[in-house]
């Protein structure tokens, strides 16, 4: 398992990559609980790529050392992402780098497990967790961790931190477990010796040809396209035919109704319209 941790904090030290080391440190021995061993955990300090993260929205290309972390954090089973608040949102650095990753490949982060953390000097930026990173997380199409931590001055040191981190790291390390499950799976194939009913011809429902529909699906018989008029399986409009009385293939003539037209001479229709006629 290898759990990245990328820290958007820019003083050292920083209560932001402190945050990211606690969660690193409970989520990695979480993440091997079943088999006992150990996740590989990498830091990213983004204060040390800044200079690369901003030449790569000028050039194009990312340095050799931003390039890493691009490889690293896509190489990733796990993801903590952990930034300071500026401006009640994360930081320039913080988002930079993310749109740099996502200008490179689109689909870095697609399916990765991420937790979502922040420090603030006060409790009222805590929302900047759902009104800020869960959305921006989602649009990578990331699967986001139901808990987020957001630690203020005053958390550290208090009750109540600890659970949150603990929490949060067991969502994740179990995210890390069951996706590392599904990618070990083998992609199913059809089973030997068993054709599709389509491809090989036969029907794929009772009394059905099979060149009149897709063919079943999940074992149930598919209904197959609308039938057209004229069509050999399509239901007919009625003709008025009468094979009995007049032979197969021959319609009968509908009575004609008389109208006023049919039956009223020309001039005597003329007159009928004049006033006073």
């Amino acid at each position: 398992m290898r759990i990245v941790v990328v820290s958007a904090g820019l003083s050292v030290p920083s209560s932001t990559r402190l945050l990211g080391d606690r969660l690193a440190a409970v989520a990695a021995p979480a993440a091997t609980a079943p088999e006992p061993g150990r996740a590989d955990v990498r830091v990213i300090e983004l204060r040390d790529l800044a200079v690369e993260i901003a030449h790569t929205f000028t050039n194009g290309f990312p340095g050799p050392a931003l390039a890493e972390a691009f490889d690293a954090v896509t190489g990733a089973d796990g993801l903590i992402v952990v930034t300071p608040v500026f401006s009640a949102s994360y930081s320039g650095l913080f988002k930079s780098f993310f749109d740099a990753l996502s200008s490179t490949d689109a689909d870095a982060l697609a399916g990765t497990p991420v937790l979502i953390a922040a420090t603030g000097g006060s409790a009222r930026h805590s929302l900047v967790l759902d009104h800020a990173l869960r959305p921006l997380f989602a649009y990578l199409r990331a699967v986001v961790v139901p808990t987020g931590v957001y630690a203020a001055s005053e958390d550290w040191g208090a009750e109540g931190l600890d659970g949150r981190i603990a929490r949060a790291a067991g969502e994740l390390a179990a995210l890390m477990s069951a996706t590392s499950a599904t990618r070990s799976f083998p992609r199913q194939t059809p089973a030997a010796g068993r054709p599709s009913p389509v491809a090989s011809g036969s029907k794929p429902w009772p009394g059905g040809p099979a060149t009149r529909g897709p063919g079943a699906v999940n074992g149930h018989p598919s209904p197959g396209p609308a039938a057209v008029p004229g069509d050999a399986g399509a239901p007919q409009a009625p003709t008025g035919r009468e094979p009995g009385r007049q032979g197969a293939g021959v319609s009968a003539p509908l009575p004609k109704k008389d109208t006023f037209e049919s039956v009223t001479p020309f001039e005597e229709r003329l007159a009928a319209l004049r006033p006073g006629g």
